[in-house]
């Protein structure tokens, strides 16, 4: 995990348990009593990058080899990274 971490907020699923173990603060919003935000804890921004790999895969790949996930990843995660950028294909020139 990136040192700059300062706080990571989840739901309330037990697989994000150990965090805290790992030295890093974890707070938790709880979707099963309608909880979705408290403060600056929230998940939204997860879900929207789950959010854009799902319509990526299904809209523009149709289906993903295990073999070349790394780079789909890779792909989305730039892109997520990009978003915002006023044109995003010299960004990506500027990369090459």
């Amino acid at each position: 995990m990136s040192s700059k971490v300062e706080l990571v907020a989840t739901d309330e699923h037990g697989g994000y348990d150990a965090i805290e173990v790992y030295g890093r603060k974890h707070a938790v919003v709880k979707h099963g009593q309608g909880e979705y935000v408290r403060g600056n804890v929230h998940t939204q921004n997860i879900e929207s990058v789950w959010s854009l790999l799902k319509r990526g895969v299904i809209g523009t790949y149709h289906n993903v080899s295990k073999k070349y996930l790394p780079l789909y990843l890779n792909e989305f995660q730039w892109r997520f990274n990009h978003r915002k950028d006023s044109d995003i294909f010299i960004s990506a020139l500027r990369g090459c």
